[in-house]
């Protein structure tokens, strides 16, 4: 009997070597990369060979347009490919890291994705203020801040429908941020569809190290939710990504004297002119100094 015809399709799920792809006619299919490495991440476009009635093997990826990742010394993980927008999400309870923060900021600049911080839990009064303040830096930025509460669950999708709608965004945040209460108020179906997912692949209930895809139910435009992190490596970034990560630097280095300055101590350096006129803020251009640092140290450059 012949091979069956390769398919085009897109990753939905996946949970290491696992993944779900679903196809053009909405069918789904438990697929595995061939060979030892897997390399693919939800939001792929993938040609598939399939094998039996539900399975298949991942043969290509197709090109991506961007893919967000973090690596370290230790690890690379991947987070989607073909991302249109990044929905931080922050509270002010557990206190949300501003290093963490402005790591996945830049991460999402250096690859061309527009970045949304959502400050959650609002809810919470005697610390709210606190939060707000150290989000100033942020929407100086021009970086559009939600603040949402997860007891206002319409007034949430109010919120959050018109930004997501014909577009794919990944859901992004540090543990305990509410990522999952405000995934649940924009798909009703999630958590169901999620320990239904884990089931199948022999992972039980427990969802936190799964990535998964969600089509809006209500409209047009996905939603990829993703495991909480707590450390935010940027090493596979060259010192070109980096500064692309710092938006704010872009004007200020086209006064730069020299053409290879790297903004932290050279003369006539537009970028620390900037900083002393109070157009760069120094909390940022000390983030950017860490993780051109932490790259150097690798021996990244």
């Amino acid at each position: 009997m012949a091979d069956a015809p390769a398919l085009q399709g897109r990753i939905i799920a996946a949970h290491g070597r696992h993944y779900t792809v679903e196809l053009p006619d909405g069918s789904l299919r438990k697929c595995f990369p061939r060979g030892k490495k897997a390399g693919a991440t939800v939001g792929d476009y993938v040609v598939i060979s399939p094998q039996g009635a539900d399975e298949g093997s991942i043969d290509r990826i197709l090109e991506r347009r961007n893919l967000l990742y973090r690596s370290d010394d230790m690890r690379t993980k991947q987070f989607a490919a073909n991302v249109d927008q990044l929905l931080i999400v922050v509270a002010p309870e557990p206190a949300f890291s501003d290093d963490l923060t402005g790591r996945a900021l830049v991460a999402a600049w250096s690859a061309g994705i527009a970045p949304i911080v959502v400050l959650n839990k609002i809810d919470l009064e005697s610390s709210v203020a606190g939060a707000r303040k150290r989000l100033a830096t942020l929407a100086g930025l021009d970086i559009h801040i939600v603040e949402l509460s997860a007891h206002a669950p319409q007034e949430m999708r109010a919120a959050l429908l018109p930004l997501l709608r014909d577009r794919c965004t990944l859901l992004l945040g540090q543990s305990g941020m509410g990522k999952s209460t405000i995934l649940n108020a924009l798909v009703p179906d999630a958590r169901a569809h999620t320990q239904e997912h884990s089931q199948a692949l022999g992972a039980g209930k427990h969802t936190t190290t799964s990535t998964h895809l969600y089509h809006l139910p209500d409209q047009p435009g996905d939603i990829i939710d993703s495991p909480g992190f707590q450390a935010f490596g940027l090493y596979h970034l060259s010192a070109t990504d980096i500064e692309r990560g710092f938006p704010e630097f872009k004007d200020a280095i086209e006064h730069c004297r020299y053409y290879n300055c790297t903004h932290r101590h050279e003369p006539g350096c537009g970028v620390l002119a900037a900083i002393e006129q109070g157009a760069i803020t120094t909390q940022r251009h000390e983030l950017y100094k860490r993780i051109l640092a932490e790259n150097e140290a690798q021996g990244r450059y």
